[in-house]
């Protein structure tokens, strides 16, 4: 960026260009301090409003970038933020939006290339502060209005939001989403805006949700965010599919080969398979394969949960087997389950079958006098559809 590059922006009020003036050129792979120098104090002024403290970090930080100092890039472009946050607020209509929303991005993307939390969490008080600033504005938002001088600043809440999202989770401080969801939804500003920030959000939403255990909101907003999903973005579908493929395995829902096949998601086929089948042991050593990676997503607890489907899939199995008969012997269960190599004794099956029961997966009793459960006449195994809002 030059100076008369922004000074011409700014001057034509001209929103994109402004914020293209304030994008950072990508940081050097390999540090060099001897690239650095120093930048060359500059000062501008623009329809009465002082740029001085924006300009000069601005160029320190493009200088730190070129020279791979992500520590000093970092340090300046949280200086050019803190300020530009206090031009945002006192500026006319929504023209700096665009420009606020690329310095919040940068300051994320720096904050984190650090790897120090620390200053991932000081980049996400420059971020609330431009939130705050946004979604404090007086003026009436009209969704899809241009940027101008009589915008309202709610125009840039929901990108800002999404960059929260992703701070959040970084830092694992998820109790502070709902900070972020309440006044989003309550003022209904997660209905309108660009498709990418719409599905970005719901991407969070349902994971948020997902968190939360609640399944069926979870796969409500994570299909919204798959199917929206621009047809091109291969890598941000596949991102939806590993949460939302681990709450469509709880709620009885199966993907297919081909889909998992085409997104790269092998991971999930040996699960997939054993949970369809019932086969147990297929399933704990598909799990256990993953697991290091399950932990780091955060769904190996709910893939975990997941194998009350291998176990309701496998006792459908065995009643067919078994011809369909009504009552099925816990002392055989025992030694179905020995024989899986899932030993357990007669409690912990008893214990398995009443919580299939309670959940709905199943429909019966167990006699604890005669050790058998006796399964219900009318569709024992109830069809996906009478499960799902019981999946939890």
């Amino acid at each position: 960026m030059s100076i008369q590059a922004l000074r011409t922006a700014l001057n034509s009020q001209q929103p994109y260009n402004i914020a293209k003036a304030l994008e950072l050129p990508p940081i050097s792979a390999i540090k060099d301090d001897t690239k650095i120098g120093k930048p060359r104090k500059e000062s501008l002024v623009v329809g009465g409003t002082d740029w001085t403290s924006v300009v000069n970090p601005y160029l320190e930080a493009v200088a730190a970038s070129k020279a791979g100092d992500i520590v000093r890039c970092y340090q300046f472009q949280s200086s050019l933020h803190s300020a530009l946050n206090q031009i945002f607020a006192s500026s006319n209509g929504n023209i700096l939006v665009p420009a606020i929303q690329v310095v919040c991005r940068n300051s994320h993307h720096i904050a984190a290339a650090t790897k120090d939390d620390s200053k991932l969490q000081h980049a996400v008080t420059l971020l609330q502060e431009s939130f705050s600033k946004c979604l404090n504005d007086r003026t009436e938002f009209q969704p899809d209005a241009a940027f101008s001088e009589d915008g309202s600043k709610k125009a840039g809440v929901l990108y800002i939001v999404n960059q929260l999202f992703a701070m959040y989770f970084a830092l694992n401080t998820l109790r502070l989403c709902k900070n972020l969801v309440r006044p989003v939804e309550t003022r209904k500003l997660h209905q309108h805006g660009r498709a990418g920030d719409l599905v970005t959000y719901r991407y969070y939403v349902g994971r948020l949700y997902m968190f939360e255990d609640q399944y069926d909101m979870a796969e409500t907003h994570l299909e919204y965010a798959l199917k929206h999903c621009h047809k091109d973005a291969l890598t941000n579908k596949k991102a939806i599919l590993r949460n939302l493929v681990p709450v469509k395995l709880l709620r009885g829902r199966f993907p297919t080969l081909a889909l998992l096949q085409k997104y790269q998601l092998h991971e999930f086929i040996p699960l997939v398979e054993s949970i369809y089948n019932g086969n147990l042991r297929a399933f704990n050593d598909g799990l256990t394969k993953y697991q290091d990676l399950f932990i780091r997503r955060g769904i190996y607890l709910l893939l975990e949960k997941c194998k009350t489907v291998c176990y309701r899939n496998l006792l459908k199995r065995f009643h067919h087997v078994l011809e369909s008969k009504p009552h099925l012997s816990l002392l055989e269960l025992e030694k179905a389950f020995k024989w899986l190599g899932v030993p357990m004794d007669l409690d912990e099956v008893e214990c398995i079958l009443a919580n299939l029961i309670y959940r709905g997966y199943i429909r019966g009793y167990i006699s604890h006098t005669k050790h058998v459960l006796v399964l219900s006449k009318k569709d024992p195994f109830p069809t996906t559809a009478v499960i799902l809002s019981k999946a939890k």
